[in-house]
């Protein structure tokens, strides 16, 4: 019998296990007005719900600990339905291991992101979810409704890929959408920044403006204009704010290169682009590899940060 905790996906067959942990662990919430109704889940409907869409069951040696039942009732995303950590695995990891799992599941079956309600008098909780990226989306009454869009990782073989790839990222793009790109020298970062600006159809050419730090791109199908930053020769955030880029944000796509850690400022969201030379993965491990044996490869991690990208389906636009 092992003493590590253990997360598996699970069906009907363990509801009792399943049902278990539910009730020990919302018996020790506080009462909430209106009550939570985990307390009605019986055996039959927890069993159905398992059938149904699967969960998750957390157990340490051997004894349940977690448990999470799935939504899979939206489309491209996977809802968290009550989660429970027994009393007695409190502080031990138990949320925070389902939690990574679910997120794993999530991503294997190409979904986009994670939903889940939370109780406005439980700030704990909030603060829990908070703290792992998960934001407000709505609320109704005492419930909110939080959300998480998935990040992810493609093997990119060439500068045609490359631009192909920001060509998708276009499609998603609105005036006052901020990407924050970081990648080596010769990385790629102007080529993506090219694909993009063509996708986006404005006046090129596209090239580094490391020597006038900012160019502007003006549409010419009637979109937003593309600014073109490289930040490669500022010192800090400071030096973001010198050149005014808060006066053409809202109405303007804005990439900025070299730009972690100084042009978040600029929004509270943005794609965090980083464009890594290295070879392919034996094995493709975590599920980024094209299939293409390449000497130019890259691997391009695209990560959502803010409110702006909830429920935006970035990894089916990106991975389909």
């Amino acid at each position: 019998m092992t003493s590590e905790l253990d997360v598996a996906l699970v069906g009907p067959d363990r509801a009792a296990e399943v049902l278990g942990v539910i009730h020990r662990a919302f018996a020790a919430r506080p009462v909430l007005d209106p009550p939570a109704t985990a307390g009605d889940e019986t055996l039959l409907t927890v069993a159905a719900s398992l059938e149904r869409d699967g969960g998750l069951l957390a157990t340490r040696r051997g004894h349940p600990m977690g448990a999470i039942l799935f939504d899979r009732s939206r489309p491209g995303r996977l809802g968290l339905l009550r989660v429970s950590v027994d009393p007695l695995g409190r502080d031990r990891g138990v949320a925070s291991a389902m939690v990574g799992v679910a997120e794993d599941v999530a991503e294997e079956q190409g979904m986009d992101g994670i939903w889940l309600h939370v109780r406005e008098e439980l700030p704990a909780n909030f603060r829990f979810w908070n703290h792992r990226l998960y934001l407000p989306v709505r609320q109704q009454g005492p419930t909110i409704e939080m959300a998480k869009t998935l990040w992810l990782a493609r093997e990119v073989p060439d500068a045609d890929a490359m631009r192909d790839l920001a060509a998708r990222v276009a499609t998603l793009l609105r005036a006052g959408d901020l990407l924050v790109l970081t990648g080596g020298l010769g990385a790629g970062k102007t080529t993506f920044t090219q694909g993009l600006g063509d996708a986006l159809g404005v006046r090129g050419p596209v090239t580094s403006p490391t020597f006038v730090i900012a160019r502007t791109h003006p549409s010419e199908v009637g979109g937003p204009p593309l600014v073109h930053v490289d930040a490669y020769r500022l010192g800090d955030a400071a030096e973001i704010d010198d050149i005014d880029l808060d006066a053409t944000t809202e109405e303007s796509v804005t990439v900025v290169e070299w730009g972690e850690g100084m042009a978040e400022q600029l929004s509270d969201s943005w794609l965090a682009i980083t464009i890594e030379t290295r070879g392919a993965s034996p094995g493709d491990p975590l599920g980024t590899a094209c299939g293409v044996p390449s000497d130019e490869m890259r691997v391009v991690t695209i990560r959502p940060h803010g409110p702006r990208w909830l429920e935006e389906p970035l990894r089916s636009v990106l991975l389909g």
